[in-house]
């Protein structure tokens, strides 16, 4: 079971793959997403909150089982917080895009959605940086990205406003 959590935190090995590893898993997650919702056309809103709801409490399981392989506390390999954290704004996009909510491109939102996590995720303003200081475990690695992707899909939406 550990090596499906290891597996599952490192979201199959993209933790380990680049000096920027939270970059790296955010663009993967967000192309990934992208193919799936505009390109494959499988764009089920259910299935998706349903689908990250599922993984967002198993992976404080799956963080706090594997977090000891590592030799910090919050190791750069465990990267499940930054799909987490991604993911947000793009199903909200997609909510958006089915309520023909969306008055620019879908790309464009896509590479907001991408920017806005990022710049909240290594920005750290609060609350994010009260997870990150403040809780030096699986709760405060996930959670600061939760709050990240919160404040992005905040902008996400803001933009979707029509002025």
């Amino acid at each position: 079971m550990k090596k499906i959590n290891i597996l599952l935190s490192t979201f199959f090995g993209c933790g380990y793959l680049t000096k920027i590893p939270g970059t790296a898993t955010s663009a993967v997650t967000t192309i990934f997403i992208y193919i799936a919702y505009e390109i494959l056309e499988y764009a089920n809103l259910k299935f998706s909150i349903i689908i990250f709801i599922l993984l967002f409490f198993y992976s404080f399981y799956a963080v706090k089982d594997s977090e000891s392989e590592f030799e910090n506390k919050d190791p750069r390999q465990i990267v499940i917080d930054e799909v987490l954290g991604q993911s947000m704004p793009l199903i909200l996009l997609l909510y958006l895009n089915q309520a023909n909510q969306i008055y620019i491109s879908i790309e464009v939102c896509y590479i907001l959605a991408f920017l806005f996590f990022r710049f909240f995720d290594i920005l750290k303003p609060f609350p994010v940086s009260y997870f990150d200081k403040n809780h030096k475990n699986y709760f405060g690695i996930i959670m600061d990205d939760i709050i990240a992707g919160l404040y992005s899909m905040i902008l996400i939406y803001l933009i979707s406003l029509k002025f």
